[in-house]
């Protein structure tokens, strides 16, 4: 079978429990290139065994972090990129979608936003909240844009939160990526507790704010002026979508993340209250 002609980055740091399970779903893409980030575990040693190459990556705490720094410097065989993480994975669905979109000489669009299909506390959650990323870019017209938050005190090597600019027109897939993470549920509280601290640093500037907010997908500013967020988040995941049909995991998982945004909304506050401002530590 002809192989899809979609260069693949996975962006790893110890990720030796997630990545073989994350290589074995790609084997219908023509090149997949692991970027680690000096990992102290078997990452890189199993991605090699697995077929894929192995390229370091170490940031310097400087513009570009690691998604820009590979779309300027890593060298791929197709103009089309996969961005993916080590404990993602594509559907069947989402794998024949994208062999079309690929291969279609009239395919006049330059990215795809793709929705994630979560998984949480051990469930594949089909309610609820759902997360869409544009990770599908063909290279020439999407770049991660300087946006000044190298400046924050807790930024760190690999952008969340926010898009990259595309230059053209975008699309979005039927087909869901897969999002599994195996480390342990704490894992994830101490991930979005660092989250929180970067949003927080950028929810206390309005300058700051306003520069993120327009990298955010659309469903991210919306949500951004949504005022009671916790609140509201956990009424929309649980009830509005449907979260229940989940069970225990959709509950927990709407609990979860209303925190969350408790979270930034507490810190915001209080960096506020102490006065914080970008260019006062520019």
């Amino acid at each position: 079978m002809q192989k899809i002609p979609v260069s693949v980055l996975i962006q790893t740091k110890n990720e030796e429990a997630s990545i073989e399970k994350c290589l074995a779903a790609l084997s219908d893409f023509d090149e997949v290139i692991v970027v680690d980030s000096n990992s102290t575990d078997r990452t890189a040693e199993l991605a090699r065994s697995a077929g894929a190459t192995v390229v370091n990556f170490t940031w310097n705490g400087e513009f570009p972090q690691k998604k820009q720094w590979q779309l300027q410097h890593a060298s791929t065989r197709h103009p089309w990129i996969l961005f993916l993480d080590a404990d993602e994975y594509p559907s069947r669905e989402l794998l024949a979608e994208i062999a079309a979109i690929v291969s279609n000489p009239s395919e006049h669009r330059v990215a795809f936003d793709i929705p994630i299909s979560y998984h949480f506390a051990g469930k594949e959650l089909k309610h609820g909240h759902q997360v869409v990323k544009r990770t599908l870019l063909k290279r020439g017209f999407n770049e991660y844009k300087d946006t000044g938050l190298m400046k924050l005190p807790v930024i760190t090597e690999l952008e969340v939160h926010y898009q990259p600019e595309t230059v053209g027109d975008i699309g979005r897939t039927e087909g869901l990526l897969a999002h599994h993470d195996l480390d342990p549920v704490r894992t994830w509280f101490d991930r979005h507790n660092k989250y929180s601290d970067w949003e927080a640093y950028i929810h206390a500037d309005p300058v700051m704010m306003r520069t993120v907010r327009s990298f955010k997908s659309g469903q991210g500013q919306r949500f951004d002026v949504v005022p009671f967020k916790p609140l509201a988040f956990w009424l929309y995941s649980y009830v509005v979508r449907r979260g229940f049909l989940d069970g225990r995991a959709g509950f927990d998982y709407a609990v979860a993340l209303a925190t969350y945004y408790w979270q930034i909304g507490l810190k915001t506050r209080e960096l506020k209250r102490n006065g914080w401002r970008l260019a006062d530590h520019a």
